[in-house]
């Protein structure tokens, strides 16, 4: 790296505008700095999958996903985050966990690495969450695991990190039966 200057300080994310060596000379890359994020593939004991379905700005759209969240808390470890985030967005907790799998989100773009984690053992939280913004009206819906895979590679579900989670899991869990 020879040089690394911040173009714009967001709310959530920053710009950065990065110039390296690169081969035999120089290139300029611009992308969005990440604080990183955990999502979790929550799965009931009818091996259904939690989803949620909320509006997202960028793509002007109500999108299903899974529960996720920012690595915005400074030491969080992640999979505590991946817990907090699970009763924020879902009301609900959950006994076992264990990480799936970790992925870029978007390399050509932004830092972001996002560590998805299977939960089992799901109960209800003992309260419900205040929320706001785009969260205060998610729809939660319990969906059949291999529905939201065929839905995935039928192209009706669109979200990465969701057909990450959803596949991932639907091979793990065959892989163990």
């Amino acid at each position: 790296m020879l040089q690394s200057d911040l173009v714009y300080k967001g709310w959530v994310w920053d710009v950065r505008s990065d110039r390296v060596a690169y081969g035999e000379g120089e290139i300029v890359r611009e992308y969005v700095a990440h604080t990183g994020a955990v999502a979790i593939v929550a799965v009931d004991e009818k091996d259904r999958v939690l989803l949620i379905q909320q509006y997202r700005h960028p793509i002007r759209h109500r999108d299903w996903e899974l529960p996720a969240g920012l690595l915005d808390i400074p030491g969080e470890d992640p999979l505590v985050a991946a817990q907090r985030e699970l009763a924020e967005e879902a009301d609900v907790t959950a006994a076992h966990w264990e990480h799936l799998v970790s992925s870029w989100t978007t390399p050509g773009g932004n830092d972001e690495m996002i560590h998805i984690y299977l939960a089992t053992g799901i109960s209800a939280s003992e309260a419900a969450h205040v929320r706001e913004d785009e969260e205060a009206d998610i729809r939660v819906e319990w969906v059949p695991l291999s529905d939201a895979a065929d839905a995935v590679l039928a192209g009706r579900m669109h979200n990465g990190i969701l057909s990450i989670g959803v596949l991932a899991t639907e091979r793990l869990l065959r892989d163990r039966a």
